[in-house]
C-alpha cells in the first residue's frame, strides 16, 4: 500500500530530511508496557496548520532507520509498510498516536513520530520498554529427607518467562538465608533465543539440624514491572529431618474432622528418627497385645463398638508409645409406619420417627419437598394429608452423616355427591353442579330424565385433595330429573336433584363448601351449640332452684295449717267445759 502513494512524499521528505527540527523541551520519553498487550506510542507533537503528513520509524541497533507508518493529513489515508515482524499489528490514529498490538521483547526500540511540513520536519522521539512478570516459582527436584550434620540439596527454585530476568531469594521460616556455614545458593539464567525471556533457577544445599522439624521452606522471584519492583512467592515447603528415633506419634488418616459408621481409617505411627522405623506394635481396644504391622493400619468399615484408646510403640522399646482417642459416631432412625400405606378417610394413623445417635441430632420432616414445622399426626385423616412424607436426621458435626426414610401415605374414600342448583340471573337457564368426593378419583357421568335441551357439555373443575365438581347448564321446559353417578374402584354412588321447568321459580342451593368454608362453618356451628347448650344449663338450674322455692314453701303452710287447727280444737274444748260447768 505505500508503494503507490508513498513516492511523492518521500521525495519531500528527502529535500527536508537535512532539516529536521527537535521541539525544544521534548527530550527522551519512555513507554513502558506489558508483554503480551497493547503499547501506545503518542506523538507528542503540536499538529501545525500546513501539514503535509505524517510518519513514524523505529532506529535499529546501528542508527538506522525503519519506516513503518504513514498518514497523509489531505487524504486521511493510512499506509503501513511491509516490515514483517509489525504485519497486522500497527494502528495509527488520527491524532497520530501510533498503537502497536501484542507488545513483545522485541519491540524494546526508539521509535520516532515524525511531522512533516512544506518547510520542516519536526520529530518526537520515544523508547519502548517492555516488561513481563515471570511465573510463580516453585521448588523442584526436592528432597525426600534432610539429614543432620550434613549438606544435602534441598531444591531447585525456578521461574519462568521473565523479562527482564529476576533474582531469586530463599527463605527458611519467612527469614532470608544467604551463603554461609551450611547453607550453599548458586544461581543460573537461561534466555529463550524465540522469546528472548528468561528462566531463574537457583539450587540450594543446606545442613539440617532438630530445630528444622516442621519449618517451611520457601523461594521468590523479584523482578521489574511497569510500576516498579514487586516479588512473587513460591508454596511453602517442609522437609522430613531425619535423626535418631526420640519420640513416636500416632496419626489418623484421612485427617477428617469426625468419623463416622462405614468410614475406612488408617492408623499411622511415626518416630521421628532417621532411618524411620519400618514396623511399629498397635494396640486395638480391649486387645492387650499389640498387633505388628508396618507404620500404617488399616480399619475398615468401622462400627460404633470401634470406640476406644488406640496406641502403638516401637518394636525393640514399648515403653516409647503413643496413644490417640477414636470416636466413631452413628445415627440410626426408624420411621413407624413406612414405605406404601393405604388408609380410609377419617381413619386415625400415629406416626413415630426415633432417633438414636452418638450427638444431639437434628430432626425435618418433609411433605412433597416442603418442609413441616412439627411431626405429622393424624386423629382423622383427609384427601389433602394424602403424599410423600420425609423424616430426615442428620450429625451437624459429622460431615455426610445423614439418614431419612420415607412414608408414602394414600388416602382412599368412596364417592361422596352433592348437587347443587342455580338459576341464571337472566331467568333462560339453570346450572346444576354436582360435587364429588373420593381417591381414587371418581368418574363422574350425568343422565336427565325428561324434555329439554343441554346447553353446553358438562364442564369439570380442577381434581384437588380428592375433589371437584362437573357442572351442566339447562333450559327445562318442564319438570326434569337429573341424575349424577360417581364412581371408582371402591363404591358406586348416584345422586338425583329434581329441577323445575324454566318457567317456575324455585329456591337455589348454595354451591359446595370449601374446605375453608366447612371448617367456618363448622365454627359457627359448635358456637351456637354451645350457647343452646348453655341456655338450656342456665334454665335447668333456674327449675331447680324454682323446685327447691316452692317445696319450702308447702311446707311451711302445712306448719301454719297445723297451729291453727290446734288453735280450734282448743277453743272446743274450752267451750264444752263452760257447758258442763254450766
Amino acid at each position: 500500500m505505500a508503494s503507490q502513494a508513498a513516492p511523492s512524499c518521500r521525495l519531500v521528505f528527502c529535500l527536508l530530511i537535512s532539516a529536521v527540527v527537535f521541539r525544544p523541551g521534548l527530550g527522551w520519553y519512555a513507554v513502558s508496557s506489558v508483554y503480551g498487550e497493547t503499547i501506545n506510542l503518542p506523538c507528542r507533537l503540536d499538529v501545525p496548520q500546513n501539514l503535509m503528513f505524517g510518519k513514524w520509524k523505529y532506529e535499529k541497533p546501528d542508527g538506522s532507520p525503519v519506516f513503518i507508518a504513514f498518514r497523509s493529513s489531505t487524504k486521511k489515508s493510512v499506509q503501513y509498510d511491509d516490515v514483517p515482524e509489525y504485519k497486522d499489528r500497527l494502528s495509527l490514529s488520527e491524532n497520530y498516536t501510533l498503537s502497536i498490538s501484542n507488545a513483545g521483547i522485541g519491540d524494546e526500540k526508539r521509535f520516532v513520530c515524525m511531522l512533516v511540513t512544506e518547510d520542516n520536519v519536526f520529530e518526537a522521539p520515544t523508547v519502548v520498554k517492555v516488561f513481563k512478570q515471570p511465573s510463580k516459582p516453585e521448588i523442584v527436584s526436592k528432597a525426600p529427607f534432610l539429614e543432620t550434620e550434613q549438606l544435602k540439596q534441598l531444591g531447585n527454585c525456578i521461574s519462568k518467562d521473565s523479562y527482564p530476568f529476576g533474582n531469586i531469594t530463599w527463605y527458611r521460616n519467612g527469614q532470608v538465608l544467604q551463603n554461609l556455614e551450611g547453607v550453599n545458593i548458586t544461581f543460573n539464567k537461561q534466555m529463550d533465543p524465540v522469546t528472548q525471556l528468561y528462566t531463574m533457577t537457583s539450587s540450594l544445599e543446606y545442613t539440617a539440624t532438630k530445630a528444622d522439624i516442621q519449618i517451611p521452606f520457601a523461594c521468590s522471584v523479584t523482578y521489574e514491572g511497569p510500576s516498579g519492583q514487586d516479588t512473587v512467592y513460591s508454596e511453602q515447603e517442609v522437609f522430613d529431618i531425619y535423626y535418631p528415633t526420640e519420640q513416636v506419634t500416632i496419626q489418623v488418616l484421612p485427617q477428617k474432622h469426625a468419623i463416622k459408621e462405614g468410614d475406612n481409617i488408617t492408623l499411622k505411627c511415626l518416630g521421628n528418627g532417621n532411618p524411620p522405623p519400618e514396623e511399629f506394635l498397635f494396640y486395638l481396644p480391649g486387645q492387650p497385645e499389640g498387633i505388628r504391622s508396618s507404620n500404617a493400619y488399616t480399619l475398615t468399615d468401622v462400627r460404633r463398638n470401634a470406640t476406644g484408646d488406640y496406641k502403638c510403640s516401637l518394636i525393640d522399646k514399648k515403653s516409647m508409645i503413643a496413644s490417640t482417642v477414636l470416636t466413631v459416631h452413628y445415627l440410626d432412625l426408624s420411621l413407624n409406619p413406612s414405605g406404601e400405606v393405604t388408609k380410609q378417610i377419617g381413619d386415625a394413623l400415629p406416626v413415630s420417627c426415633m432417633v438414636s445417635a452418638s450427638r444431639n441430632a437434628t430432626v425435618v420432616w418433609m411433605k412433597d419437598a416442603t418442609r413441616l414445622r412439627s411431626s405429622p399426626s393424624f386423629s382423622s385423616l383427609r384427601y389433602q394429608d394424602a403424599g410423600n412424607y420425609v423424616c430426615e436426621s442428620a450429625l451437624q458435626e459429622v460431615e455426610g452423616l445423614k439418614k431419612r426414610e420415607s412414608l408414602t401415605l394414600v388416602v382412599e374414600g368412596k364417592p361422596q355427591i352433592k348437587m347443587t342448583k342455580k338459576t341464571d340471573p337472566s331467568g333462560l337457564s339453570k346450572t346444576i353442579t354436582c360435587h364429588v368426593e373420593g381417591f381414587p378419583k371418581p368418574a363422574i357421568q350425568w343422565t336427565i330424565t325428561g324434555s329439554g335441551s343441554v346447553i353446553n357439555q358438562a364442564k369439570e373443575s380442577p381434581y384437588i385433595n380428592g375433589r371437584y365438581s362437573s357442572k351442566i347448564i339447562i333450559s327445562p321446559e318442564e319438570n326434569v330429573t337429573l341424575t349424577c353417578t360417581a364412581e371408582n374402584q371402591l363404591e358406586k354412588t348416584v345422586n338425583s336433584l329434581n329441577v323445575s321447568a324454566i318457567s317456575i321459580q324455585e329456591h337455589d342451593e348454595p354451591d359446595d363448601l370449601s374446605d375453608e368454608n366447612r371448617e367456618k362453618v363448622n365454627d359457627q356451628a359448635k358456637l351456637i351449640v354451645g350457647i343452646v347448650v348453655g341456655l338450656l344449663l342456665a334454665a335447668l338450674v333456674a327449675g331447680v332452684v324454682y323446685w327447691l322455692y316452692m317445696k319450702k314453701s308447702k311446707s311451711a303452710s302445712k306448719h301454719v295449717n297445723k297451729d291453727l287447727g290446734n288453735l280450734e280444737e282448743n277453743k272446743k274444748l274450752e267451750e264444752n267445759n263452760h257447758k258442763t260447768e254450766a
